[in-house]
């Protein structure tokens, strides 16, 4: 699997969750695939990974792994609660 192919499943992926999982009292429309960005992309050998999220100030990032040797592909979403800074 090339890797402009990877990121086309991915932000296919983001959209069908979020779309199938979003809070019906939320005023936002359904999520395209061009709403959904790449914060973070690698590929090693034959295995991929990224982490994408959407405009929607929710809080939730996910994260993508493609398995090469099974053929698999692994969707992780999750919700930022938290983000404190420790003096070192």
């Amino acid at each position: 699997m090339g890797s402009q192919e990877f990121l086309n499943i991915c932000k296919a992926k983001v959209v069908e969750y979020f779309n199938s999982n979003k809070d019906k009292t939320d005023a936002t429309g359904n999520l395209t695939v061009n709403d959904v960005f790449v914060v973070w992309y690698c590929k090693t050998l034959q295995n991929h990974k990224a982490l994408l999220s959407t405009p929607i100030s929710d809080g939730m990032y996910y994260e993508i792994t493609y398995n090469g040797d099974k053929n698999e592909l692994y969707f992780d979403a999750y919700k930022k609660w938290k983000n404190i800074c420790f003096d070192l």
